[in-house]
């Protein structure tokens, strides 16, 4: 199998795993009646700008998501993410999904962080002040610098490192440290690409059923 087609695969596998749900406790609860409870969610203002969560998005408790951030319909952040809109803003659309660990930042006034709908960002992500087109997915690991624009539904393998104003153009697989475009993704590359996002909507559903 050619070389590309193995980091493709090996990129998608690594994204297919769920993260598991854990119980904190308050010291106080604790030594009282060793009762679990679970954490208050961290959404908080920053100089009076509050963040905007659809209803229907799901934020898992120990998630922060600080001051102009606007989160749409059916999207997820999970664990341990951080969302932090205190010096620019953040847009993320619909059926967007931010896992585990990753953070999402920007640059004091000159680039925001904007991802699209039905984009995954997988595990350990870093995304600072750059903007990822509809239907992307972003591999673990990844670091997506100032002014990188990510053509819809490109796969950025996982560990790669995109320097600032990068160009990816849509449809793209990229990969390296730093990221070049390798290919072009075939249709049914592209197709692939869906069933990420789909999953974590089906994963958000059981979680808001526990």
């Amino acid at each position: 199998m050619h070389t590309s087609r193995l980091s493709i695969n090996a990129a998608l596998l690594a994204l297919s795993g769920a993260s598991c749900y854990r119980f904190r406790f308050h010291p106080r609860e604790l030594k009282s009646s060793s009762v679990f409870t679970r954490p208050t969610v961290m959404i908080r203002p920053f100089r009076g700008k509050h963040p905007q969560v659809s209803p229907t998005a799901f934020i898992e408790e120990s998630a922060q998501i600080i001051g102009d951030v606007h989160i749409g319909e059916q999207s997820s952040v999970w664990f341990n993410a951080v969302v932090r809109g205190d010096v620019f803003y953040v847009r993320i659309g619909d059926r967007t999904n931010i896992q585990d660990g990753t953070v999402i930042h920007v640059s004091t006034d000159t680039h925001a962080t904007i991802l699209e709908d039905e984009v995954t960002v997988g595990h350990n992500v870093t995304l600072h002040g750059c903007y990822i087109e509809r239907g992307s997915l972003v591999g673990i690991g990844s670091v997506v610098m100032d002014g990188v624009r990510v053509g819809a539904q490109s796969l950025i393998a996982a560990g790669s490192l995109l320097s600032p104003g990068t160009k990816i153009p849509p449809r793209s697989l990229v990969m390296g440290q730093p990221a070049r475009v390798k290919r072009p993704l075939t249709n049914e590359e592209v197709s692939g690409l869906s069933r990420f996002w789909q999953n974590y909507i089906e994963l958000t559903r059981i979680y808001k059923e526990e």
